[in-house]
C-alpha cells in the first residue's frame, strides 16, 4: 500500500465525533516522524466525505488554517456536527483526541 492509502485508511477508523493528530497518524502507520506527509497526503484526499481530514489537527488540538476542502469555517463546522466543540479554531484534546490506534 503507498503511503497515501495507509493515512487514508487509518483516518476511515477515526470515529464521528473524535479528532487525530497528524503526528498520531504518523506513527500509527509506522512512519513516525512522517506528520507533514500526512498532511500532504489529506490535501490529496481524493474523497473527502469518504475520507474525515477534518477529524485531523494539530499536536495542540488547532484546526488547519489552510483546511484543503473549505478552509477552518468549515472544518469547524463538520466538527461541530458531530458533536465536537470547537473554540477559537481549537478542539480539546483531553476530551475529543481518539483513546487508542
Amino acid at each position: 500500500m503507498s503511503f497515501d492509502a495507509d493515512v487514508y485508511e487509518f483516518l476511515k477508523r477515526v470515529p464521528q465525533g473524535r479528532v487525530v493528530t497528524y503526528g498520531l497518524i504518523a506513527r500509527a502507520i509506522g512512519r513516525p516522524r512522517a506528520a507533514r506527509q500526512v498532511g500532504n497526503a489529506l490535501h490529496r484526499n481524493p474523497t473527502p466525505v469518504v475520507i474525515p481530514c477534518h477529524r485531523v489537527v494539530n499536536r495542540e488540538g488547532r484546526l488547519a488554517p489552510a483546511f484543503a476542502f473549505g478552509g477552518i469555517e468549515k472544518q469547524a463546522a463538520l466538527l461541530r456536527d458531530e458533536g465536537v466543540e470547537v473554540i477559537n479554531g481549537y478542539v480539546d484534546l483531553g476530551k475529543y483526541l481518539i483513546e487508542s490506534f
